[in-house]
This record gives structure tokens, C-alpha cells and sequence, in this order.
């Protein structure tokens, strides 16, 4: 939501526009632990800025009182004269003034509430972090800070401020219990995600708490992801791995930091007993706003399973995994933001995950240290006004664009080619093959390319006009197909490498130059037989990378196969006993081979955002609805049963909800804003706004 619809809602605590995302994410990221022990991100972490000033010009008919809450120490400046002390209720006098607030806090980020009769904290103030003023010889000030636009959410009490923030909660029982040989194994029967409440705690001695998301983890004292170690004494209990003291009450206690699990083990030694165990389940939204129903009862089941997942996943931010790593990563993040367009369309989280991982200059390091997590950065920036229609935040996050697009400028090789330097990781994705991921690779290359390409774009929104983006990206357009394409192979080849061109196909660098428009005609139907169809390329295991070559097949119209694709790979992990979806999954693996990764028996996360895709497929190729222009003022249905017998769903829109019911003979579409075109083969029939279209076929 813009700070510009707040303002009918009157004053808000505002900020530095990006510092509350950067201070949330630095306390989420550092959530993680392994075994108890602390595991913060291994990637630079900024801070939000300690010194703000906050600054209004006014225009007052009249003298006017307003209260003042903020978050650090302050001093206030009508027209730069100070006034004593840190008020909490000033009088503005009648006229024009300037006010000034000028706020420090180390520890959390500047942030005021203004409320007057006519002077709220709102999208009218300004606000820098930059004290360019100098002094002269008479003590007259001079010079001024670059001021830029708020910050804001939906903090609207003033009793609530930034930093109380938190997510809600609900009781949730464990479905089933039973005793072990080392202590009492509690099943909340799903994946879940929260804070386990102890009840009925008696006498004294230590509990240790050992989580899974298979029972296999939790009754693995030696190899468990996470635990817990609690000390009771009387009525207090010490969680002796963050070194904090509680109390307990009524003979409950509620453990102070989340976890995720499916199972819980909880061991008694010295003497206390635990009577039961409960959970609060940590959630953002309870509901969607997208839906999907079809005839067959196994894609309904994984949609529900995927909307599940993408429920436990969107939290303050996207993240991966809630039990390994629990962090924001790019590349999971800019999937996580087309799924959510077709379930939740949570537009907050999307601006507030693309600020923090783009944190402040300078520019030292790719995002998550990964060169292609920058890459898909640009893109997601340009997503979500495509889907969203926020000119101000294209506007607001430019000036970020250029800098760390300098940045990947400067790490080019003397073509122009992105090159992978010491310092950064190459990823691509987890590969059950060899794969040199150094030198030049093809895969970097289009994606590069289509950052350069999204930066023109973006450079158009914001009125940027003096800026060389779209010739670079068809310069390095014009290198990459010379160096990697192969007449030989129908294919793009793998990297150059200590000038040595390694002729390896994968399907990586292939797909996404089907995906983005870089190949057509005869040479996409090479690489459609070649690459994408042939079982001697190495087939792609994560789903992580399923989601782009699942994609690319249905934009080649073969969703009958990727309906089959999807019912063997994302049904074989329901038929494992998936509850939500997991990071990887190897079809011949079975039983707790499934839980093994990175070299650990439990290493897997069995809850991961991109594993989710299926909400994005069926939505956009099935139901087949796209924004044409931005915010959905224009949009397309382009509806594909893919072997499906009927099929029905919702895909919300900033304006509303989309619906459409599809079966063999007949379509029905109505929608609640936007110019629509529903297109069936060669017609194509405007949707009226709340009109609802009946068409057979």
C-alpha cells in the first residue's frame, strides 16, 4: 500500500524510506540457529541510518497545536530556531513556517508521529540523513541535505510504533502424541511454523526441546536441525541458548523464539514434568484472494499444498525456507513475488523484500553475494509494477538501480560479459552433475541482459532519458549470441573458461532465452528438441529451476505435458507424505533419503518458497491471466485446460478479483475493474467491468 492512500487515514509513523526494512530484516535474518547456536547470513548487512531530519513547510490559517511521538532523542526547529528541549506538544504559530525534526536513535530507525488538527505525519513531509550544513562567522547556517520522499507502512496508532511490530498469532494444538525412549514426541501433523507453549510445568530440572520436520529429526538428539535447552527453577525458566530468564504463569510458559516443525520431542530431566505441549502459530494472512479448483482432485490438492507453502514462506519477508536458512535470498524471492500476484497479492511484502535486499550504498557485493540473485533483483523491481501499477516506488528505488547496476558494470570482462570474480558466487542451482560455474557463463549473460533491458525500461517510467542501458543490453545481446550459440548443437553452450569455450549443453542458459523472448521461430524450435525435450540433456531436479522450464513448456502450449510434469513431480511429493513443498526432490529417493542435504541427514528444507511454482502455472498458463499494462489496467485470459476437464479460480488484481470457470464447451469470466480481452483461439472478446461473459465453444 502508498503512503498516499494513508493519508485519508490520517497521521502515521513515518521514516527514512528503506531503514525499517533493513533494521526488520537484520533482526529476522538473525533468527537462524543450527543446533543453538547463532547462524546469522554470511552476506553484508546494513544498518538504517542513526541521525534523520524530518521536515515540513506549512501554511496555517490559524496558530495550530500538534503532538510529537518519536522514536529517539530529537530536537524540533520552527524556521531553525530550536525549541527547548524534547516536546511532546508544540504550537505552530499562524503563517508560513518550515518545521525541522531532527531524531537520533542507534538502535532502532528515526521515526515521528505528528498529529494536529491540519499537520499530520504524512506523505507530504520530506525526510534526509545527509547534515550538509556549514556555519560562517556570525553563527548563520548554510547548505542543506538532499531530501527524498518517506517512508511508511501501516502504522497508524501512535501508541504502536515501528518497533513493536510483529506478526500475529493463534493457539494450535498438536494433533497426536506418544511416548519415546527418551522422552514424549508431539505431532502437530503438518508443517507448521511458531512458538511451542509448554503447559502444566512442574518441579524443577531442564527440558530440552528437540524440533524436526520429519519425527526421523525430532527423536534425533545427535543430528536435529534445531533445540532448545531450557533450566527450571521454581517459577522461572532460563533458555539457556539465548542466555534469557522467564517467568512462568499458571504453569505455562511460551518459549520466547519461533520455530518450524512438524514434530516436537520434548525430553524431562531432574525431576520437571511437562503435562501437555501447544503451539502459537505465527502467521501474515489467514486467507487468500486467489483460488483454483479443477475436476482432477490431485492438482487441487497440490494447489492447496502450494498455497500452504507460500503461506508459511511470506512472513516480514518472502524467505527460502522456515527451517533452513530462514533468510531472504533473491533468487527465491523474485518467484516467491509472481506466486504471490496469483494468491495473495501482498504488495507490502514484495516493496519490503526488494528494499532489504537491496539495502545502501555503496555497492560492495552482489546480493546475497550471488551475480545472478542481482540480476533477478532488476526484474523483480520491474514485476511488480507491472502487476502493481506503483509508479512511486519505480521512482523511489531508481536511484538504487543505477548504483548497483554500475556496479555489475564495473565486473564486466573486455566484452562487455559479465564475469565471475573471486568474491562472487555463481549459483545457478543445485546440480546432481558437474557443472563449471567460473569464467563467462552463457546462463549469466541472458540474465544480465535482461537487467540491462529492465533498466531501460525503468529509465522510461521515471522520466530518465540520459542513460545507455538499452544500447548495452543489445550489445551484450549481440556478444552472447556470438560466442555461445552452436549451430551444431541447436543450442547455447555452457561458459568460456580460461578462454577455453566449453561446449556442454545445459538447459539453464536455454530456457531463459525462450523465456525471455531472445529466441523465436526456427531457432526456438531447435532448442525446444535439442534442449528442453531431450532426455540426454541432464534433467533439472529442484524446484527451484522446474519453475522456469515448466514455464517455458507452457509458453510453447504444452501444458498437457506440464500437467502431466506437475502430477508426477509435485504429486511424488505428496505421495512421500508432503505437507508443504520442499526445497529438492529426487523421485527414486524414498523414505529419509528425502530429508538428506548438504551432507546432513536433515539438511533439506521440507517447507521452501520455490517450491510453491504450481500457484504461478496454473494461474498464469491454465486460467491464463496476465497484465498487459501495468496495475492490470489492461489485462489478457487466454485459457488453457491442458488436459483438465474443467477448471475455475480467482486471480486478484489491486482492483479486485478476476474470476473464471473453463470446462470443454463453454467459458464464464467476470471482473471487477480493468479492460479485459478474453482471447479463444482467433477471437477476442472485451470484458466489460462487472459484467459477466458467457461464451461457448
Amino acid at each position: 500500500m502508498s503512503c498516499e492512500l494513508y493519508n485519508t487515514l490520517g497521521s502515521q509513523w513515518i521514516w527514512y524510506p528503506g531503514d525499517f526494512e533493513i533494521w526488520l530484516g537484520n533482526r529476522f535474518n538473525n533468527l537462524r540457529t543450527e543446533r543453538g547456536a547463532l547462524s546469522p547470513p554470511f552476506w553484508k548487512q546494513d544498518s538504517h541510518y542513526p541521525m534523520v531530519e524530518f521536515r515540513k513547510e506549512v501554511s496555517l490559517p490559524s496558530a495550530e497545536e500538534i503532538e510529537v511521538m518519536v522514536e529517539g532523542d530529537y530536537n524540533i526547529a520552527i524556521d531553525g530556531e530550536k525549541l527547548f528541549g524534547m516536546p511532546q506538544h508544540i504550537t505552530v504559530p499562524q503563517g508560513r513556517h518550515t518545521i525541522s525534526i531532527k531524531v537520533v536513535n542507534q538502535s532502532l530507525p528515526p521515526a515521528i508521529y505528528i498529529k494536529g488538527e491540519t499537520i499530520c505525519s504524512d506523505d507530504s513531509w520530506r525526510v534526509t540523513y545527509e547534515d550538509k550544513i556549514w556555519i560562517d562567522e556570525n553563527g548563520d547556517a548554510h547548505g542543506s541535505g538532499v531530501y527524498v520522499p518517506i517512508g511508511c507502512w501501516n502504522f497508524t496508532d501512535r501508541n504502536q510504533p515501528p518497533s513493536q511490530f510483529r506478526l500475529p498469532t493463534r493457539p494450535q494444538d498438536a494433533v497426536a502424541h506418544s511416548a519415546t525412549p527418551n522422552g514424549v514426541l508431539y505431532d502437530f501433523g503438518c508443517e507448521t511454523f511458531g512458538y511451542i507453549v509448554l503447559h502444566d510445568i512442574t518441579s524443577t530440572g531442564k527440558i530440552d526441546i528437540f524440533y524436526g520436520e520429519s519425527a526421523e529429526e525430532a527423536q534425533d538428539e545427535q543430528r536435529c536441525e534445531t533445540l532448545d535447552r531450557l533450566s527450571v527453577d521454581g517459577d522461572t525458566i532460563t533458555d539457556l541458548g539465548h542466555n534469557i530468564k522467564g517467568n512462568i504463569e499458571d504453569g505455562n510458559y511460551t518459549l520466547r523464539f519461533s520455530k518450524a516443525f512438524r514434530y516436537v520431542m520434548i525430553k524431562c530431566q531432574g525431576g520437571v514434568a511437562v503435562g501437555d505441549v501447544s503451539m502459537l502459530y505465527e502467521y501474515t494472512t489467514d486467507g487468500y484472494r486467489g483460488t483454483f479448483h479443477c475436476n482432477d482432485e490431485e492438482v487441487n490438492r497440490i494447489w492447496d499444498v502450494s498455497a500452504y507453502t507460500m503461506q508459511l514462506t511470506t512472513r516480514e519477508f518472502f524467505m527460502d525456507g522456515i527451517k533452513r536458512d530462514r533468510w531472504v535470498w533473491s533468487g527465491d524471492a523474485v518467484q516467491s513475488f509472481l506466486m504471490n500476484y496469483y494468491l495473495s497479492f501482498d504488495s507490502d511484502c514484495v516493496k519490503r523484500t526488494l528494499r532489504l535486499l537491496r539495502g545502501k550504498d555503496p555497492v560492495t557485493a552482489h546480493i546475497n553475494t550471488i551475480m545472478d540473485y542481482t540480476f533477478y533483483w532488476f526484474k523483480g523491481v520491474y514485476d511488480y509494477y507491472l502487476f502493481s501499477g506503483d509508479v512511486a516506488f519505480v521512482r523511489e528505488m531508481y536511484p538504487k538501480m543505477q548504483t548497483l547496476m554500475k556496479y555489475c558494470l564495473q565486473r564486466t570482462d573486455s566484452n562487455g560479459m559479465a564475469e565471475g570474480q573471486p568474491d562472487d558466487w555463481i549459483f545457478v542451482d543445485w546440480v546432481d552433475f558437474p557443472m563449471h560455474k567460473r569464467g563467462v557463463m552463457c546462463f549469466e549473460q541472458i540474465l544480465f541482459c535482461k537487467a540491462l533491458e529492465t533498466m531501460a525500461l525503468c529509465a522510461e517510467i521515471v522520466g530518465d532519458k540520459e542513460n545507455d542501458y538499452q544500447r548495452q543490453a543489445q550489445q551484450l545481446r549481440t556478444m552472447f549470441e556470438k560466442t555461445f550459440w552452436s549451430d551444431e548443437h541447436h543450442a547455447y553452450l555452457h561458459n568460456i573458461e580460461d578462454r577455453h569455450l566449453n561446449t556442454m549443453v545445459t538447459k539453464f542458459p536455454n530456457m531463459f532465452a525462450l523465456l525471455y523472448g531472445y529466441v523465436d521461430g526456427e531457432r526456438r524450435e531447435e532448442i525446444m528438441k535439442h534442449v528442453m525435450l531431450n532426455s540426454n540433456v541432464e534433467a533439472i531436479t529442484t524446484p527451484y529451476m522446474r519453475f522456469y522450464e515448466l514455464e517455458a513448456l507452457c509458453m510453447a502450449g504444452m501444458q498437457d505435458e506440464v500437467l502431466k510434469e506437475m502430477k508426477d513431480y509435485w504429486g511424488g511429493m505428496l505421495g512421500e507424505g508432503a505437507t508443504s513443498f520442499w526445497e529438492k526432490y529426487v523421485p527414486h529417493e524414498h523414505g529419509t533419503q528425502h530429508l538428506a542435504m548438504y551432507g546432513r541427514p536433515y539438511g533439506k528444507s521440507l517447507c521452501h518458497a520455490w517450491g510453491a511454482s504450481p500457484i504461478y502455472l496454473l494461474g498464469r498458463y491454465y486460467l491464463g491471466i496476465q497484465p498487459t499494462s501495468p496495475g492490470y489496467e489492461e489485462y489478457e485470459i487466454c485459457p488453457h485446460l491442458g488436459g483438465l476437464q474443467w477448471m475455475e479460480g480467482t486471480v486478484p488484481t489491486p482492483w479486485g478479483e478476476i474470476w473464471i470457470k473453463v470446462d470443454i464447451h463453454h467459458i464464464s469470466v467476470r471482473s471487477t475493474g480493468g479492460t479485459g480481452t478474453l482471447k479463444i483461439g482467433d477471437r477476442q472478446i472485451k470484458i466489460n467491468i462487472n459484467e459477466e461473459i458467457n461464451i461457448d465453444y
